[in-house]
């Protein structure tokens, strides 16, 4: 386990630029889609996660060639010599499932467990495994262990029971490998499944309706490698937000675009900050506490975020009035609300509620990253609050965001990371 800590001093406004790195629920469905083009495919605007360290492991397990040169990654899967997945790898991240529906494509068979990552309650993968199956897909799963084959698998309509974005992108893969049309009824409509259609689309597949709740494949075509770049990631540019919006100040968060976060702004201009679109990014500017009062409901896009809510909790903690939370998407994610409490701030939560009302202050403390929202839900509280906080579990931090203490540091956060 990781034994780092973030070390902050709260209470130092947020200025200048802060950059928006490219986004993790992007790249790693992608990266996945590369085992399917016969060659050497381009992604640009790669962040520097520990997932994407995973998914390259698992690309280089397969027998796939990965060199990484900056922010640009060349995968090339033109001599593909395995279709399973090593137990350790698949715990490592919950997003290693997408690899399931590019194998399928790719090899015609399958092999791994069931995935890791943050825990956030039942987060069954059912939903991609009865999508795989209506296709066709014959998929056995005996303790734990996946073995999938795509022998018997036909073009037909899927329709989702709900709008899971993973269970949508496996399908999408897999169904690029079997010849016909294909619809996905009731698909989740994320931007970062318009950019996955976007590389699929560059590879040669027929496949359109992404960002809308259906979508058609034509499959049966191979694919070649392409070029993509990765979308910037919505939830960090939140945090930005939330991070200025809670410390109080004047950033630029660039690369941020209001039309990918609409909710969490909308929030934090009913909560008293000023957000205006500049080119290049979003301009935040937070001047005292913020303002309480309304019932923010987690839902699918293009509903409020669930990756979000955590984040925007936490600088409505120090804030004037109530704010309610309900959390419609996952069963376990208040699991940051104790450590806030730590903090100082007013919470109850009952079920899938949890109201909070707003304290003159929070102050620093030791505090445990039980997730990766969390934990970034935790440094925004830290940048507002009074005194040193410690923040420890930076592995499930490392998961999501980039060269975080450098960029806050330069947007004058007072932020380090030492060993312990």
């Amino acid at each position: 386990m990781n034994t780092d800590r973030l070390i902050i001093e709260g209470g130092r406004r947020l200025g200048g630029r802060i950059r928006v790195q490219g986004a993790k629920n992007s790249v790693l469905p992608i990266m996945a889609a590369t085992v399917m083009c016969r060659g050497e495919s381009r992604i640009d605007n790669v962040p520097e996660l520990s997932d994407v360290a995973t998914a390259i492991s698992i690309l280089r397990h397969l027998g796939a060639k990965v060199t990484r040169e900056g922010s640009t990654l060349l995968v090339d899967a033109s001599c593909l010599s395995a279709w399973d997945i090593p137990d350790g790898l698949m715990r490592e991240m919950r997003s290693s499932v997408f690899f399931l529906g590019a194998i399928l494509a790719a090899c015609g068979k399958c092999e791994m467990s069931y995935p890791g990552g943050c825990e956030l309650g039942p987060r069954p993968i059912d939903l991609h495994l009865a999508a795989l199956r209506e296709l066709g897909a014959d998929i056995v799963d005996e303790g734990g262990r996946l073995t999938a084959s795509s022998e018997g698998m036909h073009a037909g309509t899927v329709h989702l029971a709900f709008p899971s974005v993973g269970a949508t992108e496996n399908v999408m893969l897999a169904a690029c490998a079997v010849p016909g049309l294909t619809r996905i009824c009731n698909a989740a409509r994320e931007p970062e499944i318009v950019n996955l259609q976007e590389f699929l689309r560059a590879a040669g597949a027929r496949i359109h309706g992404a960002g809308t709740s259906v979508i058609e494949i034509e499959g049966g075509r191979s694919l070649h490698p392409a070029r993509v770049r990765v979308m910037p990631d919505r939830i960090v540019a939140a945090t930005w937000l939330c991070a200025a919006a809670a410390a109080g100040g004047d950033l630029l968060v660039e690369e941020a675009t209001e039309d990918t976060i609409a909710t969490v702004c909308a929030s934090l201009r009913r909560a008293g900050v000023r957000l205006e679109a500049e080119a290049g990014g979003i301009r935040i500017r937070s001047e005292g506490r913020l303002r309480g009062g309304e019932v923010i409901r987690t839902q699918p896009y293009p509903g409020f975020p669930t990756d979000a809510q955590a984040i925007l909790m936490a600088a409505m903690c120090p804030g004037d009035g109530v704010t309610i939370f309900v959390e419609n998407i996952f069963d376990s994610r208040f699991r940051h609300v104790s450590e806030l409490v730590r903090m100082g701030a007013h919470i109850r939560t009952e079920g899938r509620t949890a109201v909070v009302c707003g304290v003159r202050r929070l102050c620093g403390c030791e505090v445990c990253a039980c997730d990766l929202r969390a934990g970034a839900a935790l440094v925004v509280a830290a940048l507002a609050a009074e005194g040193k906080s410690s923040i420890f579990r930076l592995d499930h931090i490392d998961r999501g965001y980039e060269n975080m203490v450098q960029l806050l540091s330069d947007a004058g956060a007072s932020i380090c990371r030492t060993r312990a």
